[in-house]
């Protein structure tokens, strides 16, 4: 990440260059409103500009992201008309000269292939078209070329060249960065797919019989446990969101424990302490549930009394800070290191580097599990969940099949 950000910094320095050199041209001291001198003025134009180029950009290079941001990219350069490509058409063209498309897809063969920079005359027959000469700029991501930007205008121009050039990188750290997105987005699927597959087959088979054990001894009860084992595995196997709300968690949580208590009937208990202004706080899907489960495999495991199992979610501000923990078996603590390190893998259940990897690529690594255990000291499990984090938005909570 440190070299993203350095090229981050390369690409956004040359383009602020650029923007003196632009707004050189058509700042005046009399526009400014006595605010700033016009390199100041320019700077913040060139800014300006580029922040609202780049929402649509970080979605990627399509259709309408290329149409809502070239309007945007043309002021930057201060051409005549300006076009963003794909490798096989014209995704969008803004300004004056728009028959030249065909002329301009066919000049970009070498330029997509080789991702070198070209400028050559266009052929025109119109006299009253401004647009006689085109810079074309490769758009790329890790070496590879998604696109151009082509920048047209009267006459050859080293400058425009340059500046193109620059914007061009511009728009290819947009993109990187979507690239990046995209990938976050399908690492995240592809964990819940694994805390999917990972929910214990011996839970499922445990719930059917404890269900089926009630079936002729007491009907209703079988019926309110069947439901509850619907409502649980519809909510983990749902097929659409990442986030959640900790309210939604909590109800899911609520569906496997009425089903672990028929199974361990007294030997389970838990209390919950909810605190009512942090239910709407969103959260990855599936982050606590997996908690629980561990809480009640280790608060069981090897163990013949009653197991306690506290569950607690406290408002602190900018954070939701929630606790979960037990009075069981406990952990080696040098063993869990290992266990989160991804150096050994837990005995059965859902292990809790899962979760714990998942916090951090969603809130940053100091929002990592907080694990307090010792053998024999049962464990705590402490989750700080930020309040408002960009990009972090629950789905609507299912209610049907």
């Amino acid at each position: 990440m440190s070299g993203f950000l350095a090229g981050l910094c390369v690409a956004i320095l040359p383009l602020l260059a650029a923007g003196f050199w632009l707004g050189r041209r058509t700042a005046h001291p009399q526009n400014l409103g006595g605010l700033g001198t016009p390199v100041e003025h320019a700077t913040f134009e060139t800014l300006h500009t580029a922040s609202l180029a780049a929402p649509p950009l970080r979605a990627g290079l399509t259709e309408e992201t290329a149409r809502k941001s070239a309007r945007r990219l043309r002021s930057l350069l201060g051409t005549d008309a300006l076009c963003l490509t794909d490798q096989k058409q014209v995704l969008v063209w803004d300004g004056v000269g728009g028959h030249h498309r065909t002329e301009i897809m066919e000049r970009l063969a070498g330029p997509l292939e080789t991702g070198r920079g070209e400028a050559f005359p266009l052929t025109c027959d119109a006299p009253d078209c401004p647009v006689r000469w085109a810079v074309v700029a490769p758009l790329t991501v890790d070496d590879r070329v998604h696109g151009a930007l082509v920048a047209c205008a009267p006459r050859e121009s080293a400058v425009l060249v340059r500046a193109a050039g620059e914007v061009a990188r511009w728009v290819s750290v947009q993109l990187e960065l979507a690239d990046l997105d995209q990938s976050r987005t399908r690492l995240i699927e592809a964990e819940i797919k694994v805390l999917r597959a990972q929910i214990s087959p011996h839970f499922i088979f445990n719930s059917l019989a404890v269900i089926a054990s009630f079936v002729r001894t007491d009907p209703e009860r079988a019926r309110e446990l069947l439901l509850e084992f619907a409502d649980f595995t519809r909510y983990s196997f749902r097929r659409h969101g990442d986030f959640t709300t900790l309210a939604d968690e909590l109800h899911a949580i609520d569906h496997y424990l009425a089903l672990v208590r028929a199974r361990f009937s007294d030997r389970l208990s838990v209390t919950l302490q909810i605190a009512p202004e942090v239910l709407p706080v969103a959260l990855p899907f599936l982050c606590l549930q997996p908690l629980v489960e561990n809480a009640v495999k280790h608060g069981l495991e090897g163990k013949t009394e009653k197991c306690h199992i506290q569950i607690t979610a406290q408002d602190t501000g900018a954070e939701a800070l929630v606790v979960i923990e037990d009075d069981g078996a406990g952990m080696d603590p040098v063993l869990l290191r290992r266990i989160l390190a991804g150096e050994v893998s837990p005995s059965g259940g859902i292990g809790l580097s899962n979760v714990d990897d998942r916090l951090r690529q969603v809130y940053g690594d100091s929002h990592g599990l907080v694990i307090e255990t010792a053998v024999g000291a049962g464990m705590k499990v402490t989750a700080r969940l930020p309040k408002y984090q960009p990009g972090v938005h629950s789905a609507s909570r299912l209610t049907g099949g």
